[in-house]
């Protein structure tokens, strides 16, 4: 087998291991790293939480004879940290420990970094390969890579609909507020699952209004996503569930005297943080931009359908994940109509869900950023 079959067979582990941080380790990359000492690997590791050691600490850490390291490649799935964070620069580890060559699937996209880590390592003498699997180990990361480009977080469209093309039925005043299910029972803790991995969750008026969720992590073993709800004039009842104060939300309200008077109401109420802004002005971006500032990498969007149309509307989304369930409706609220470029398609016993890709994480690097230049 040659070097690059022998590269990339490894690497397809690191990107294995890097997914075991889903849900853990934003808005830090998930990244996974690998020793391979003649043929063998003796070390592996993996980002494992946001604020604690690194992959190839932690992979470095699990090789019991430290001594093979110096006859060793190092693959990671992500380029090394050349600054101190939250921890000191892996570079400088790495160099100490004499590891000889050093395999990148990709470059970190991050200002701090961007090409310094390798760059440093070279001039270490090290001998480093960059863009095995490349395009996957991007994909990987493509919150964390469409946060550092484009300035915003990842944006996740989610809804379901009835075969005939409606997310909601007609619902009279006197009909419970409470969710009109159109999926199935696995449907349902897929989305859970979905939550765990993202870092905040949004919705609207009317979908509090009709549905009061809870939008926790329930059905599903995970970390429950910041809550964003979007009431420009706070004319929802503070008895909703989504301001129980158990799980930290924040509240878009408009500059108007109806919010105005109602703001101290929901003082009092724990994790809760109100934010004006100006709605005449385009709620989305200004939105995005708060959420950005609070270095929150990704946000799934599960409603109502006139969010989700505001954001479609302004090609806002990266991604939509799309439920049919095997109901009509015949008459109701109309699905979100976009441009479709479909991802992938699965069945999930009587329901259906079908994945859309607005632009690849490749497409926005080569839009969004130049590729930082690496001496070789």
């Amino acid at each position: 087998m040659d070097t690059l079959c022998t590269d990339k067979l490894y690497m397809a582990r690191c990107l294995e291991l890097a997914l075991n941080g889903q849900g853990n380790v934003a808005p830090n990359p998930m990244v996974g790293a690998l020793i391979v000492h003649n043929d063998c690997i003796i070390g592996e590791g993996y980002h494992i939480k946001y604020g604690d050691s690194h992959a190839e600490i932690n992979a470095i850490n699990s090789v019991k004879d430290k001594s093979l390291l110096r006859q060793s490649t190092l693959y990671l799935s992500l380029e090394p940290c050349s600054h101190f964070g939250k921890t000191p620069p892996c570079v400088d580890t790495i160099i100490a420990m004499g590891i000889p060559r050093v395999v990148v699937a990709t470059i970190d996209f991050n200002p701090k970094v961007m090409g310094r880590g390798v760059d440093y390592l070279r001039k270490a003498g090290i001998e480093v390969v960059v863009g095995v699997l490349e395009d996957e180990a991007r994909d990987l990361n493509r919150r964390f890579f469409t946060f550092q480009i484009k300035r915003r977080p990842y944006i996740i469209l989610k809804w379901a609909q009835t075969i005939d093309g409606f997310i909601d039925a007609v619902r009279a005043p006197s009909d419970p507020i409470a969710p009109v299910w159109i999926t199935n029972e696995l449907s349902r803790s897929m989305v859970h699952r979905w939550r765990s991995e993202e870092q905040a969750i949004l919705i609207g008026t009317k979908t509090v209004e009709k549905d009061n969720p809870k939008l926790n992590v329930r059905d599903w073993s995970g970390r429950t996503p910041t809550r964003v709800i979007i009431d420009r004039k706070l004319r929802l009842p503070i008895e909703s569930n989504v301001f129980d104060g158990c799980i930290p939300t924040l509240l878009f309200i408009g500059n108007n005297a109806t919010a105005s008077v109602r703001k101290t109401e929901f003082a009092a109420i724990s994790n809760l943080e109100i934010i004006s802004i100006d709605f005449a002005r385009g709620m989305e971006f200004q939105l995005l931009k708060e959420l950005y500032d609070r270095n929150i990498n990704s946000v799934m969007i599960e409603g109502g359908a006139i969010i989700i149309n505001s954001f479609v509307q302004k090609n806002l989304w990266d991604e939509a994940r799309v439920f049919v369930g095997n109901k009509f409706f015949y008459d109701g609220v109309k699905a979100p109509v976009f441009a479709r470029n479909l991802y992938s398609y699965d069945e999930l016993g009587d329901s259906k869900l079908f994945t859309y890709r607005n632009k690849n994480v490749v497409e926005l690097q080569k839009e969004g950023a130049p590729e930082p230049e690496i001496p070789s």
